[in-house]
C-alpha cells in the first residue's frame, strides 16, 4: 500500500485499541484461547503497537525540527540547489498529515501525551495480573529509558557528528565502493549517493557531510523501521503484526551484543551501520544502552531505492512497497556521548544492532577479521528489516564500541550501502532488501521517492530555535511528561524491579543509594537522565530489562512468522482464486460478447428471415390468387360453365401432364395447360449442329477428365456401400428420437413458428433453384432467392411449369420423406404429400438433410413398403430399404404385379420424377415390333433379360468387350458404354410430345426441337437404334406401360419431315397395335407376362443388383462410365468453383445409375403353378365343376335389394355383405370365408359345407326389424335405387339420401340410429357415391342434387362423421363444389386414387372434376348417349358410363371413347374388376354378364335369375359376386376372372 494509506491504517489501527482495549475492562482470555495465543499475548501485541505509534511520532517531531532547519541553511551549490527545488516539490507523508489531526501537539517533547497516556494503560491496565504486569511494565522501562538516555545525549553534543562525518566522509565512501559488497549493487549504492546529496545543505560535502546527527538514540534508520514495522504489516490487527517486525531487532541486536562482547579482541570496534555515521561513543569494555534502542528502529540501507512498478508476488507486498517509499529518508544512529566503561564484557552483555538488509562494507583494522555477514545470515527469511548482528571483536584500544552492520576501523566509520542479500534468504528480497533495480538503473526517481528526497540530506540540526536554551531547561522540556510515568512505574512496581536491576556485583540497584527515593521524592529531570545515564544502570537496564524487550520483541517475530506465512498461503489462495475469477471473467466477457455477436447475428437473420417470410407469404398469395383467378375463369367461361354456351369452343385446347400420382406412382392425369402452344416457332436442329456440337462436347469431357483425375470414392458413401446395413433395423424409434434432439437444427434457430431455416435447392425436372427452406411446428415453406443470377437465367416458359417455388406445405399434407441423391450427393430429400405430388430438395451437407429430417413428422417412407413409419427409415440408405422391406418377398408370392415392383425398386433406389438425371428405369420386354399379331406366348417374342440392352445384339457385344479390353485413356477407367441407360435426354426424348416435357426439351435444346431423323418417332425404329447404334443404349421409362398419350402429337407440333419424306407428328406403332391404348396394354400385358416374371430378376441385378458394378458388371458388359456411379465424385472437396460446374455438368450428361440395392443374386419370383390357391394370384385355378350360382338368400320382405355392399376383408370386426332394399330396411349378412381352395387362407373343414352369407339374425327372426328400419320421410318425387345408399368400408354406418329436407343422413347399422345428419345442397340429394378407403377409414363421399351440383365430402374413419371435426359434426363443410351441369345429378363416382369425380345428370355429357374442384373435361359420348344412369370407375384409368337404352361406352380417364356398345338388356348395375380389365353387368332380365372392359368383348354370361338385377357387388378377393334381386333376395355367384386370361387360355 502507500505510504499515507500505511499510517493511515496505522493510526486507525491504533484509535481501535484505544477504544476497545484501553478504554474497556474486557477480558481477552477467551479471544487469546481461540486464536492460540499465551496469555496476554493481546496486551503484549498491544505495547509493540503502542510502542510503534510512539517511535513513529518521535519521528515526525524530529522531521518538523528539521524542517524548521532548513530555512535557515547555509546556501548550496546550483546543482544541488536544482536538486534540491525538484526534491522539494513533493511532501513527505508526515507532512501530508493534517495538523489538527496530528497527534503531534509538541514537537519538542520526547513522547506525546497520548503516547504516555497509552503505555500507562498498558502496563496498569490489568495490574491484577502481576506476572504480565510485571513483564510488561519491565518492557516499557526499558523503552522509556533508552529513549530518555538518548533524547538527553542530542540535546548534549548536537554537532559532535557533523564534524566527524564530514572529517571521514571520503574515505568511507571510497572504502563502501571498494569493499566487496558495494560491487555488487553498484547501481543502487551511487544512487542512494546521489539521492543524498540532492540536498546537501553545506558546502559540496560528500554523503556523510549532508546527514546531521541529533542523537535521540531514535536514529534516522528509525523511520524506515517504524514504517517498515507499523504500516508495512498488515497482520497488526490479527495477531502478530509488523511492529513485532520492528521491534524484535531490539532484542535480536541485545542477545548478539551479547555474544560480540564476548567475542570480541581487543583492538576491533563494532561500527554502526553505513548509512549513518556513527560516533565511537564507547569502549569496548562497555555498552551503550541507546544502541539498543536505535536497533529497535533502525531502517534498511539508504541506498536500496525501490521501483514504483509492481513487484512479482512475495510474501509481503506490502511491506515491500512501504520499505521502497521510505528508504531513502535514512535516519542516524546514537550515541557519542554516554561512555560507560566495562572493565571486561560480562558474560550476559548486549549487543545490538540497526535493522536493515545488513550491508558490510569492511576495511579490517589490525587484528580483525570480522565475520561481516555472520548475523545476515541468520536473519528469518520473513523478516523486513533484518537484525544484523556483526560477530566482530571489539577492540580493547577504542574507546567505544558500536554495534552496527559493518566492522571498518575504529577510525574509520563505514559508508552503508545496499547490502548483499543474504544466500538463504535469495526469495525474500522484495521483503527486505531487494529493490526495484529500474528506477536506479535509469537514474530516474520514482514519484513516490521524490517525496523522500527532500529529506536524504538533512540540513544542520536547527540552533535557532533552541541554542539560548539550557540543557537542563531543554530535558526538563523533552522529558517533563514522560519522567513521572518512569517514576511511577518504578514506584508502583518497586520489588519486582528491585529485584530484577541488579548491578554489577548483584546489589539491587533501585534499593541502594538514591534510586527508590529519587523516583518516589524528586521531580528533577535531570537527576533520573543521570541516574539511568549511570554506568550500572546503563549496564542493568540493557541486561535484565532488555530480556524482557528481547522476549517481547521475539514473541512478536514469531507471531509475525506465523502471521506470515499465513498471509503468503492466504495471499496465494487468493490470487489463485483472483486468477481464476479474472480468467473466468475473461471467458465470461469473451462468451458474452460472442453471445452477443451471436444474438445480433441471429436477430439480423431473424429479421432477414422474417422479410424474407413476408416476401415468400405475398409470392404464394400472389401465385395462389392467380391460380384462384384461373380457376374461377374455367369454371365460368367452360362452356359447361355459367358463362359458357354450348356452341362456344376454343380453337385448340392445350393439356398438360398432371402432377398427381396414382398409388403405383403412375402420372395419367392431364389438366387443362394455360401456357400451351403449338410452338410454331420452333426451329428443327440440323445434322450439322449435331456434329458440331458432339465433337465440342466430347473435346470438353476429354479436356476435363485429362484435368481431373478420378475422384476418389467418397468414403462415407463407400462405406454404406459395403456394408450390410442392416442396422437400422436393429434402431429402437425410440432411440433415434432421443439422438432427435442432439440434431436439432443448428443451421439457424429462430424463435417463434420457425423451427429450422436453411438454405436449399428444390430440384424440379431440368431446373434446379436456390431458395431458403423453412420449417415451423405444422408447416414447410420453401422460397426462392429471385436475385440469383441461375435464377434470373431460367427461362420464363420452364418457371411456369415448376411448382413450389413460393412454396407451402402442410405437415398433416405429408405422407413419406425419402432421402434423395442429387448430382450422386447424398444430401437430397423427396416429400411425397397427400395430395399425391413430391417435392424435391437439395441440401448443403448431409447433416442439414438429418435436421430436415427431424423437423418433419415421423411418417418414414408411408405405408406402401411394410416398413415402419420412423424418421430413421425416411434417412436409411437404398439397401436398407430394400433388406427391411417386404416387397421382394410379396412380389415372389405373386401379391404385386411386376410394375409394381419395379416402380417400387426404382423409388427406393432413388429414381424419381423431380430429377430427369434420375428418372424411373423399365426395361425393354418385346423384340417383336414388326408383326401384324403379336403371340405372348411366344418366347420369341420376348427380350433376354439377363443381358444388359447394349449386349442383346451379338456383333455390338463383342464391340463393346472390344473397347474396354483395348481401353487406352489414362484419364479415365475403363467402361463399355459412354452414356448410361437413362439421362435426362434420354427421358425428354421419349416425352417430347408432352407437356411439360417438351417445354423442358426446348430449354435443353437451344429452343429446338431435334432434327427429324433424330426425334422419337417410331417404337420398331427406337428399338433397332439401341439395337445397332453404338450409342444407343436406352432403356425404356414407365409411361410406355401406362400413357398412351405419350405417343400421340395432340398439340400438333412441327416436328419435320425424315429423310425419307414422312412426316414426324404421332409415334409410328407396331404393326400389332392399332392405337395408342392398344400398344400400352400389350406392352403391359407383355411385361406382366410370365415370360418376363421368370426374367425380371435377372434384369434387376443387372440395374439395382450385384452386377450393376465390380467384377460381376465387367463379365456381364455392363459398366458405364465412372461419374454415373454413386461414390465416385466427391463434389465437396472441388473448391474451384468452375471445375466443379464442369463436373456437376458432366454427371448431368453422363447419367446417374440408381443405388446398388443388392450384392447378391435379387431372388426369382415363384412360380404361377405353386401358388395357385392363393386367392390374390392372377393366375388361379379352381375347380371347374364348381357351380356358377353358390347360394340364394331371400329375406322375409318382399321389397327389392336396391343396394349391396360386400365389404367381407377378414380384419373388420364383422366382414359382411349389407343389404338396403326398396323400403329402407336393412340387413347386415355376416360374411363367411369359406369358398376356395383347401389351403386357401380362411379355409376350414368345419366351414366346407357352410355357406358364405348368413343372413342378419335380426331379419330372419323378425325380432328387431326397428334396429334395421330407416324410417325417415323421403321425399315423394325419389325413386329409391342404388345410389340413394352408401355403406361405410367398416360395415358400421349407412348414408342414406332422398330427404324432403335437402340433406343426407348416417346411420349406424348395429342401432339403426341416426348419428348425423348433413346439409349443403339447395334441392333433394339423389346420389351418393364413396371412394376407395385408406388405412383408418378415411374416405371420400359425394353427393349429387337436383340442384345440379355436386358436394365433395370427407369422411372421418376415426370419428366415423362426415368432416375432420367431431366438435362441428352438426356443419360440416364441403370440401369441394362441383359445378356444369344443367339437370339434376342422377350417378356419379369417385375415385380417390386418380383424384376424379365423374358424374352425371339426367340430361348432357358426363363431365370430370378434381377432387379440388376444378372441372376438368366432358365425356362427350355418340350421339344417343346423351343421359347417363350408371357410371363406374377403375384405378386403371377406364371410366365405364350406361347411358339410357343399353348405351355402353368406354373413355380413358383423360377423355378418349375407346369403346361402345349396345345391349337390349335396361342394365340397373355394372361393376370393374379390380385391375379394370373386366366389366360385369346386371339388369331387368336378371342376367349376369362379364366383358372385357376395353373393347367390350363378352367373355361370359351366367344363368339368368328369376327376378331383375338391382345392384351388385364383388367380395374383397374378386371371387364372389352377389346381386340384389328384385324379388327381395340375394344371390351368391362363384366368379373367376383369370379363366379369362389370355395365358390361362392359350397355355393352360
Amino acid at each position: 500500500m502507500s505510504s499515507e494509506t500505511a499510517v493511515t491504517f496505522l493510526s486507525r489501527l491504533m484509535a481501535m485499541v484505544d477504544v476497545l482495549v484501553f478504554a474497556s475492562s474486557l477480558n481477552f482470555s477467551e479471544i487469546e484461547a481461540e486464536k492460540n495465543m499465551s496469555s496476554g499475548g493481546l496486551m503484549r501485541q498491544c505495547l509493540r503497537l503502542v510502542c510503534c505509534v510512539a517511535v513513529r511520532n518521535c519521528l515526525e517531531c524530529r522531521q518538523r525540527q528539521r524542517d524548521r532547519g532548513s530555512k535557515t541553511s547555509l546556501p548550496i551549490s546550483k546543482t544541488q540547489d536544482n536538486l534540491q527545488t525538484a526534491a522539494a516539490a513533493s511532501k513527505t507523508v508526515i507532512q501530508n498529515v493534517p495538523r489538527n489531526l496530528s497527534p503531534i501537539k509538541d514537537p519538542d517533547r520526547l513522547l506525546q501525551d497520548v503516547d504516555i497516556n497509552r503505555l500507562r494503560a498498558v502496563v496498569f491496565r490489568d495490574v491484577d495480573d502481576s506476572k504480565q504486569a510485571q513483564f510488561l511494565a519491565l518492557a516499557v522501562v526499558y523503552f522509556i529509558s533508552v529513549l530518555m538516555v538518548s533524547k538527553y545525549r542530542d540535546i548534549l553534543e548536537p554537532q559532535r557528528e557533523i564534524g566527524r562525518s564530514s572529517s571521514l566522509s571520503g574515505r568511507s565512501i571510497r572504502q563502501e565502493i571498494n569493499s566487496p559488497t558495494s560491487t555488487e549493487n553498484p547501481s543502487s549504492f551511487t544512487d542512494g549517493v546521489r539521492g543524498d546529496r540532492q540536498a546537501t545543505p553545506l558546502e559540496d560535502l560528500p554523503l556523510e557531510g549532508s546527514l546531521p546527527h541529533t542523537d535521540s538514540g531514535i536514529g534516522e534508520e528509525q523511520v524506515a523501521g517504524a514504517l517498515n514495522g507499523s504500516e508495512l504489516g498488515g497482520d497488526i490487527g490479527g495477531g502478530p503484526d509488523a511492529m513485532s517486525e520492528l521491534l524484535c531487532t531490539l532484542s535480536s541486536e541485545v542477545r548478539k551484543s551479547r555474544e560480540s562482547l564476548l567475542e570480541s579482541p581487543p583492538g576491533v570496534e563494532v561500527l554502526k551501520p553505513a548509512a549513518s555515521i556513527s560516533s565511537i561513543s564507547q569502549a569496548n569494555k562497555g555498552i551503550n544502552v541507546k544502541e539498543i534502542l536505535k536497533s529497535l528502529v533502525a531502517a534498511p540501507v539508504e541506498g536500496a531505492e525501490a521501483g514504483p512498478e509492481p513487484q512479482p508476488y512475495h510474501p509481503d507486498p506490502a511491506l515491500k512497497r512501504e520499505a521502497a517509499a521510505m528508504l531513502p529518508m535514512q535516519f542516524h544512529s546514537f550515541d557519542r556521548s554516554v561512555v560507560v566503561p566495562v572493565k571486561k564484557p560480562p558474560p550476559g552483555s548486549l549487543a545490538v544492532n540497526t535493522v536493515g538488509t545488513p550491508t558490510t562494507s569492511g576495511v579490517p583494522s589490525s587484528g580483525s577479521t570480522p565475520n561481516i555477514f555472520a548475523a545476515a545470515t541468520a536473519t528469518p527469511k520473513s523478516m523486513i528489516n533484518t537484525t544484523g548482528a556483526t560477530d566482530s571483536a571489539s577492540s580493547s584500544s577504542s574507546s567505544s564500541s558500536s554495534f552496527v552492520n559493518g566492522a571498518t576501523s575504529k577510525n574509520l566509520p563505514a559508508v552503508q550501502t545496499v547490502a548483499p542479500m543474504p544466500e538463504d534468504t535469495v526469495e525474500n528480497m522484495s521483503a527486505f532488501c531487494e529493490v526495484d533495480q529500474c528506477p536506479l538503473r535509469t537514474r530516474l526517481t520514482p514519484p513516490e521517492l521524490k517525496s523522500f528526497s527532500s529529506l536524504t540530506g538533512f540540513q544542520t540540526a536547527p540552533r535557532d530555535a533552541g541554542q539560548f536554551l539550557s540543557i537542563t531547561t531543554k530535558l526538563e522540556r523533552a522529558l517533563e511528561k514522560v519522567a513521572p510515568l518512569l517514576r511511577e512505574i518504578f514506584v508502583d512496581f518497586a520489588p519486582f524491579l528491585s529485584r530484577t536491576l541488579l548491578g554489577s556485583h548483584g546489589q539491587e540497584l533501585l534499593i541502594e543509594g538514591t534510586g527508590l527515593v529519587c523516583m518516589k521524592s524528586s521531580t528533577s529531570v535531570v537527576e533520573l537522565v543521570m541516574l539511568l545515564c549511570s554506568q550500572e544502570w546503563q549496564n542493568s537496564i540493557q541486561k535484565n530489562a532488555g530480556l524482557a524487550f528481547i522476549e517481547l520483541i521475539n514473541e512478536g517475530r514469531l507471531l509475525c512468522h506465523a502471521m506470515k506465512d499465513h498471509i503468503v498461503r492466504v495471499a496465494n489462495e487468493a490470487e489463485f482464486i483472483l486468477n481464476r475469477q479474472r480468467a473466468e471473467d475473461v471467458h465470461k466477457h469473451a462468451e458474452f460478447e460472442s453471445n452477443c455477436a451471436q444474438y445480433a447475428a441471429d436477430r439480423r437473420e431473424e429479421e432477414k428471415m422474417c422479410d424474407h417470410l413476408i416476401s415468400a407469404a405475398k409470392h404464394r398469395d400472389h401465385v395462389t390468387a392467380n391460380q384462384l383467378k384461373q380457376k374461377i375463369l374455367n369454371i365460368l367461361t367452360n362452356k359447361h360453365g355459367a358463362w359458357g354456351t354450348m356452341s362456344q369452343s376454343q380453337l385448340h385446347d392445350f393439356w398438360r401432364l398432371d402432377y398427381w400420382e396414382d398409388d403405383l406412382r403412375r402420372r395419367r392425369r392431364f389438366v387443362r395447360n394455360a401456357f400451351g402452344s403449338t410452338h410454331s416457332d420452333v426451329p428443327l436442329k440440323s445434322l450439322e449442329e449435331y456434329a458440331g456440337s458432339e465433337e465440342e462436347e466430347g473435346m470438353k469431357s476429354k479436356k476435363s477428365f485429362r484435368s481431373h483425375p478420378v475422384v476418389s470414392p467418397n468414403p462415407e458413401t463407400e462405406l454404406m456401400l459395403e456394408g450390410d446395413d442392416d442396422a437400422v433395423s436393429l434402431l429402437q424409434e425410440k432411440e433415434i428420437d432421443n439422438l432427435a434432439v442432439a440434431f436439432r437444427p443448428r443451421v439457424l434457430i429462430l424463435r417463434g413458428p420457425v423451427v429450422l431455416s436453411t438454405p436449399a435447392q428444390l430440384v424440379a425436372p431440368v431446373i434446379v433453384a436456390r431458395g431458403t427452406l423453412s420449417i415451423t411446428t405444422t408447416e414447410i415453406y420453401f422460397e426462392v432467392d429471385e436475385d440469383d443470377p441461375t435464377f434470373k437465367k431460367i427461362d420464363a416458359k420452364v418457371l411456369a411449369y415448376t411448382e413450389g417455388l413460393h412454396g407451402k406445405w402442410m405437415f398433416s399434407e405429408i405422407r413419406a420423406v425419402f432421402s434423395r441423391r442429387y448430382l450422386l450427393q447424398n444430401t437430397g430429400l423427396e416429400v411425397f404429400m397427400a395430395n399425391r405430388t413430391s417435392v424435391m430438395f437439395n441440401f448443403p451437407d448431409q447433416a442439414t438433410v438429418k435436421k430436415v429430417v427431424y423437423s418433419l413428422p415421423r411418417v418414414g417412407v408411408g405405408t406402401s413398403y411394410g416398413l415402419p413409419q420412423a424418421r430413421r427409415i425416411s434417412l436409411a440408405t437404398p439397401r436398407q430399404l430394400f433388406k427391411s422391406s417386404n416387397m421382394t418377398q410379396r412380389w415372389q408370392r405373386r401379391e404385386i404385379s411386376n410394375f409394381e415392383y419395379l416402380m417400387f425398386l426404382n423409388t427406393i433406389a432413388g429414381r424419381t420424377y423431380n430429377d430427369l438425371n434420375q428418372y424411373p428405369v423399365f426395361p425393354w420386354v418385346l423384340t417383336n415390333y414388326d408383326s401384324e399379331d403379336l403371340d405372348l406366348t411366344l418366347p420369341g417374342n420376348f427380350r433376354d433379360l439377363s443381358k444388359p440392352i447394349g449386349a442383346l445384339n451379338p456383333k455390338r457385344a463383342v464391340f463393346y468387350a472390344e473397347r474396354y479390353e483395348t481401353w487406352e485413356d489414362d484419364g479415365t477407367p475403363p467402361h463399355h458404354y459412354a452414356s448410361l441407360y437413362s439421362t435426362a435426354a434420354s427421358t425428354l426424348y421419349w416425352l417430347v410430345r408432352i407437356e411439360p416435357f417438351t417445354t423442358f426439351f426446348l430449354n435443353c435444346n437451344d429452343n429446338k426441337f431435334d432434327h427429324p431423323d433424330r426425334t422419337f418417332s417410331g417404337i420398331a425404329r427406337s428399338w433397332r437404334s439401341c439395337q445397332r447404334d453404338t450409342s444407343d443404349v436406352r432403356e425404356l421409362i414407365p409411361e410406355f406401360y401406362y400413357l398412351p398419350e405419350m405417343f400421340v402429337n395432340s398439340s400438333e407440333y412441327n416436328l419435320g419431315m425424315r429423310e425419307d419424306r414422312t412426316a414426324v407428328c404421332d409415334v409410328d406403332l407396331p404393326v400389332w397395335a392399332k392405337k395408342p391404348e392398344d400398344f400400352v396394354r400389350i406392352n403391359r400385358m407383355a411385361l406382366e407376362s410370365e415370360f418376363v416374371s421368370c426374367q425380371l430378376h435377372q434384369w434387376i441385378d443387372l440395374i439395382f443388383g450385384y452386377k450393376q458394378r465390380g467384377p460381376e458388371a465387367i463379365r456381364a458388359l455392363n459398366v458405364f462410365h465412372y461419374m454415373s456411379y454413386e461414390g465416385s465424385v466427391n463434389l465437396d472437396i472441388i473448391s474451384d468453383p468452375q471445375m466443379r460446374e464442369t463436373m456437376e455438368a458432366q454427371i448431368q450428361s453422363f447419367g446417374q445409375a440408381p443405388s446398388q440395392l443388392l450384392i447378391e443374386p435379387h431372388p426369382p419370383r415363384s412360380s404361377a403353378m405353386h401358388l395357385c390357391f392363393l386367392p390374390q394370384s392372377p393366375l388361379m385355378f379352381k375347380d371347374q365343376m364348381q357351380q356358377d350360382v353358390i347360394m340364394v338368400l331371400k329375406f322375409p320382405s318382399n321389397s327389392p335389394v336396391t343396394h349391396v355392399a360386400a365389404n367381407t376383408l377378414p380384419h373388420l370386426s364383422i366382414p359382411a355383405a349389407v343389404t338396403v332394399t326398396c323400403s329402407r330396411l336393412f340387413a347386415v349378412n355376416r360374411w363367411h370365408n369359406t369358398v376356395g381352395l383347401r389351403g386357401a387362407p380362411g379355409y376350414s373343414l368345419e366351414q366346407a359345407h357352410h355357406l358364405p352369407i348368413e343372413m342378419d339374425s335380426l331379419i330372419a327372426n323378425n325380432s328387431g326389424i326397428s334396429k334395421r328400419q330407416i324410417t325417415d320421410l323421403v321425399d315423394q318425387s325419389i325413386q329409391i335405387n342404388t345410389h340413394c345408399f352408401v355403406v361405410t368400408a367398416d360395415n358400421r354406418y349407412i348414408l342414406a339420401c332422398g330427404f324432403w329436407d335437402k340433406s343426407f343422413r348416417v346411420y349406424s347399422t348395429e342401432t339403426g340410429k341416426l348419428t348425423q345428419i348433413v346439409f349443403g345442397h339447395w334441392d333433394v340429394v339423389t346420389c351418393l357415391a364413396r371412394s376407395e378407403s385408406y388405412i383408418g377409414g378415411d374416405c371420400y363421399i359425394v353427393s349429387g342434387s337436383r340442384d345440379a351440383t355436386l358436394l365433395l365430402w370427407y369422411w372421418s374413419g376415426r370419428h366415423h362423421i362426415i368432416g375432420d371435426n367431431p366438435n362441428n359434426s352438426d356443419y360440416p363443410a364441403p370440401r369441394a363444389v362441383l359445378t356444369g351441369h344443367d339437370h339434376e345429378v342422377v350417378c356419379v363416382s369417385v375415385c380417390a386414387e386418380l383424384g376424379l369425380v365423374i358424374s352425371g345428370a339426367k340430361e348432357g355429357p358426363c363431365l370430370v372434376h378434381t377432387i379440388t374442384g376444378d372441372l376438368l373435361r366432358a365425356l362427350e359420348g355418340p350421339e344417343n348417349c346423351i343421359r347417363p344412369r350408371l357410371i363406374s370407375v377403375s384405378s386403371e384409368g377406364h371410366c365405364i358410363i350406361y347411358y339410357e337404352r343399353g348405351q355402353f361406352c368406354n373413355f380413358s380417364i383423360n377423355g378418349k371413347l375407346l369403346a361402345q356398345m349396345e345391349i337390349n338388356d335396361s342394365t340397373r348395375a355394372i361393376l370393374l374388376s379390380s385391375d379394370g380389365q373386366n366389366l360385369v353387368t346386371g339388369g331387368d332380365n336378371g342376367v349376369v354378364e362379364v366383358w372385357q372392359a376395353c373393347d367390350f368383348k363378352q367373355l361370359y354370361i351366367y344363368p339368368g335369375c328369376d327376378a331383375g338385377i338391382r345392384a351388385m357387388d364383388l367380395s374383397h378377393d374378386q371371387r364372389t359376386l352377389i346381386t340384389g334381386m328384385a324379388s327381395g333376395s340375394i344371390v351368391a355367384f362363384n366368379i373367376d376372372f383369370n379363366r379369362w386370361h389370355y395365358e390361362h387360355q392359350n397355355r393352360y
